[in-house]
């Protein structure tokens, strides 16, 4: 991050945020010369207090005195002027209206020239950013075996295929950075699994396994509720005979026994690993199937809960600016309750409902349900948010409307995006039956088609009115890579390796980007003129400070309307999106704002609007995008 940025910055929120604590690194050995961090006797027996919930009196007792080995070990490494700068940060404004997180693979981008793939993608996230993206979600950057880096073989390096761990800290020098914490599981080649298969000892309860696949019943496995249709056991032979392993998601991945207190210690271990060199934000990955309990949907248990409990407890004192962010795309109720108080579980949740409900409200061109459900959408403290994502690496998950959406408007959805070029993946219900679970497809071509008989100046007008909601909604905005360049579906790719997320997951070669934009009627070129307005304004204002008032207006079924209102109450933006092909003529009260000044700007376009009789009128063409802010008589 520049100095102008961030004195800028300091200027507008006056707080800490992305600022000494992001930019100063971890000693790489522990300096023992100083006193050890002194945990406060508070969060001490809080800690204690879950590690019981767990495993029980005697073996928190037991496993307490390592926990805080790790937590005082990992202290040790901070110079003296992290810890002074972490006694700035502000809770509150942990995140502001500056952040927006791109989303990316550290080898997606292809180009000559470079040291390394990590290196290529900061080279060309910094050459396309202007200034906006200050945040990068580093996806699994480690040795894997499979499902693209979800697969983990080892945990504390870098792949060699994508470049080093200096690569990454020279990424954390212009940018925040988000890792991925795999907890649920670990690769079927990694060392942990080897030892297993080996009849180690100190592994024989890393993983869940079984002498017969009979041990678990056929009513116990109705019940786990998984992303998956493959068998939840996997037979391997080992050391001690054949064993049949639990592999919620693939016979590759092999969930931990998070039932094993050694194994809960080793994963913290590994993500103050991940703090010290250089995330600013831990992203915990499937973390709701983290405990199994046979006889049970093995999702949401307490012990889960509990153990992101700790996890927070654990960052409060050994990194009090890391964030935790989870992933868990479930029905939103399920989603959300692991803000648990709003205090004591996750800083963010993935806001999974979101995407599937803007591909409705476009489908339809209609924002009824979109508005009835972000009225209902609030944070839960002065703390805590939501993560809003329209794609993802995996594509736009469909379980977070499951309960929001009735089940013949999520089949208008999939059949719409199917026609539109998308992919489906599915789940196995209770009763053993297929649903779908997953819209495979780049946003671009779920929002417009792969073959549309449109203007590009239309399609692309749609897709940033689509992506406008994502940044003006309460929370903090993310934005898949190949979104920010608005990729088509790769069909060929995903034929290539039969993985239907592939479609989604194409190289970016450097050189096609660079020819792409020397047209200046191309896609890409298009997005390139007009998106870095919407993602600028969006950092520059107040109002849209994640903590800042949400009030959703019902003003016209086609356009999505929303009111936001700096924490400090001092600023506001009316922001209006027609999600329609149709012009609308939009009327909104004064009265009913609470807001009296009579002179507004549209940040976006800077037209002038006048209020007449206590009335704002405006008119909104097709796909059109209006940030009003007011503005004294005779400005703008």
């Amino acid at each position: 991050m520049s100095d102008k940025v961030e004195n800028n910055h300091r200027e507008v929120s006056g707080s800490w945020h992305h600022a000494e604590w992001l930019l100063i690194p971890y000693r790489e050995e522990a300096d023992y010369s100083r006193p050890l961090l002194e945990i406060p006797e508070q969060i001490s027996k809080r800690m204690f207090d879950r590690l019981r919930f767990l495993y029980g009196e005697e073996q928190a007792r037991q496993t307490m005195p390592e926990l805080e080995r790790i937590v005082k070990v990992h202290y040790a490494h901070k110079p003296d002027d992290l810890i002074e700068a972490e006694m700035h940060i502000v809770p509150g404004d942990r995140f502001t209206e500056r952040d927006l997180v791109l989303i990316t693979y550290g080898d997606i981008v292809e180009g000559k020239d470079f040291s390394s793939p990590l290196a290529a993608l900061h080279a060309l996230v910094t050459a396309l950013n202007r200034g906006a993206i200050n945040t990068i979600h580093l996806l699994p950057f480690f040795p894997y075996s499979s499902d693209r880096g979800f697969s983990v073989v080892d945990y504390t390096r870098v792949d060699p295929k994508m470049g080093t761990w200096e690569d990454v800290h020279k990424m954390g020098l212009d940018y925040a950075l988000m890792f991925d914490g795999v907890l649920n599981h670990c690769s079927s080649r990694s060392r942990l699994f080897r030892n297993f298969l080996n009849g180690n000892p100190s592994y024989e309860d890393f993983f869940i396994a079984y002498d017969s696949p009979d041990e678990l019943t056929a009513e116990q496995r109705s019940k786990i509720f998984r992303p998956r249709t493959s068998d939840i056991l996997t037979r391997f032979d080992t050391y001690r005979g054949p064993k049949y392993l639990w592999t919620t998601f693939s016979e590759d991945q092999i969930d931990l026994n998070f039932r094993n207190p050694a194994v809960l210690l080793q994963v913290i271990d590994g993500l103050l690993l991940y703090v010290r060199n250089g995330a600013d934000i831990l992203r915990l990955d499937a973390v709701t199937y983290l405990w199994a309990d046979p006889g049970t949907e093995c999702v949401h248990l307490p012990e889960t809960h509990e153990i992101v409990k700790l996890l927070r407890d654990v960052m409060s004192v050994a990194a009090p600016g890391v964030a935790l962010l989870t992933e868990t795309n479930v029905p939103h109720k399920d989603n959300i309750s692991y803000f648990g108080n709003g205090y004591d579980q996750a800083h963010m949740v993935y806001n999974f409902a979101l995407p599937p409900l803007v591909l409705h409200s476009f489908y339809r061109e209609d924002v009824t349900v979109l508005s009835q459900w972000a009225q209902q959408v609030k944070n839960p403290s002065d703390t805590a948010t939501y993560f809003n994502i329209l794609d993802t690496h995996d594509g736009i998950g469909l379980m977070g409307v499951k309960e929001i959406l009735p089940k013949e408007e999520i089949e208008f959805i999939t059949q719409r995006a199917a026609e539109n070029g998308a992919l489906l993946s599915y789940k196995m219900t209770e009763n053993r039956n297929e649903e779908p679970y997953e819209i495979n497809s780049t946003w671009w071509s779920a929002l417009n088609g792969d073959q549309r008989d449109e203007t590009m100046d239309l399609q692309v007008k749609r897709y940033l009115a689509s992506r406008s909601i994502a940044l003006v909604l309460q929370g903090i905005p993310g934005l898949y890579v190949h979104g920010a360049i608005g990729s088509a579906n790769d069909h060929e790719l995903a034929r290539e390796t039969g993985v239907k997320r592939d479609v989604n997951r194409a190289a970016i070669k450097v050189a096609q980007l660079t020819e792409s934009l020397k047209n200046p009627d191309s896609r890409l070129a298009l997005l390139a003129r007009h998106w870095p307005v919407l993602n600028l304004t969006r950092t520059r204002e107040r109002a849209f400070h994640p903590q800042g008032e949400q009030r959703v207006l019902m003003i016209s079924p086609q356009v999505f309307a929303v009111l936001r209102t700096s924490p400090e109450g001092d600023q506001h933006i009316l922001a209006l999106t027609n999600v329609a092909s149709k012009a609308s003529q939009v009327a909104v009260s004064l009265a009913d704002l609470g807001i009296e000044e009579c002179h507004w700007q549209d940040l976006i376009s800077r037209r002038a609007f006048k209020v007449e009789s206590g009335t704002l009128k405006i008119a909104v063409v097709p796909y059109d995008v209006v940030w009003l802010k007011p503005v004294a008589a005779g400005q703008g």
